[in-house]
Order: structure tokens, then sequence, then C-alpha cells
């Protein structure tokens, strides 16, 4: 798991990404595409075509670092591309990168009365 920090947030960059892009290119796809600072701290995700493949660019202080994830069975769920982008939050990250489908979790319980 990526060592994200409490206060950082989450984008997913809604539909397709050319998998083909590396540091500069989602550097660039983060200030033109989502409107965001790539060296702001936070995490930008990005899916490939198929589906099956996720991109991760996250600035750390130091350096941008790129992390990648390919699902060898299923796909990433992934909001439409009329969405632009979606903040989610670590455990929504988690479960992404999961393959669950992180939109709708299912609570296992729920507390019957209080005290």
């Amino acid at each position: 798991m990526i060592p994200v920090p409490a206060s950082t947030k989450v984008w997913l960059a809604a539909g397709v990404t050319d998998m083909r892009k590396g540091f500069n290119g989602l550097s660039a796809l983060v200030e033109k595409v989502l409107a965001q600072d790539p060296y702001c701290g936070h995490l930008f995700c990005f899916r490939g075509r198929r589906g099956d493949l996720l991109k991760v660019i996250w600035w750390d202080g130091q350096g941008a670092c790129l992390f990648s994830k390919r699902l060898e069975r299923g796909r990433f769920v992934w909001p439409s591309p009329a969405d632009g982008k979606v903040m989610v939050t670590s455990a929504q990250l988690a479960m992404l990168l999961e393959g669950i489908d992180w939109r709708a979790p299912q609570r296992t319980w729920r507390p019957l009365t209080t005290g």
C-alpha cells in the first residue's frame, strides 16, 4: 500500500488515459485536465482503456512517484467520463486497488442500540 498521509486527497481522472504516459505526460494531464497542481502532494489516479491497468502519480516532497497496478482478472471500477474528476478517500482507494467496487461498500454490521 502507498504510505499516504492522512491529509492527502486522492483524485481519479474519469474516463480513459493513454497508459504509455509516464511522469511528464501524467503530470501534464493533472495540470490541464484535472486543473490541479501535480506537485501539491495529492495522489492522482488514471485508468487505461481496457480497465485492468491503473497508474498513480504522487509528489512525496522529494520527487515524483509513479505506481502502477495491473489486475490479472477483472477491471477497476471507474467513474464515467462525464464526471471529469472524482475525489475519493484513502479507504476507497484501498478498495479500488483491490478490485472492489468502492462506490457502494456494504457494511457488515450495524449497532442496534446505543449505550
